[in-house]
């Protein structure tokens, strides 16, 4: 009884140990916004609606101002 309680100890050890190299292995989990990013990423104002968005998500305008869509750009700023 005891002999397959250690043997089932030492499998249970070996499978953490597998998968907890494999964990390391892959990097660290990407992140589903729960955790700090490495780059904050810089934020701009909409020039017609004011609404505040990722600068990589704004439309510029020829002015060099950014807007938050397309139509906003064509309407201008306020």
């Amino acid at each position: 009884m005891v002999k397959y309680l250690v043997v089932a100890l030492v499998v249970l050890v070996v499978v953490w140990l597998l998968r907890s190299a494999r964990r390391r292995d892959e990097g660290p989990a990407p992140s589903g916004g729960a955790g700090p990013r490495a780059h904050p990423e810089a934020m701009v104002d909409c020039a017609h609606c004011g609404l505040h968005l990722p600068v990589a998500e704004a439309v510029k305008g020829e002015d060099g101002r950014h807007y938050c869509s397309a139509a906003h750009r064509l309407a201008g700023p306020r």
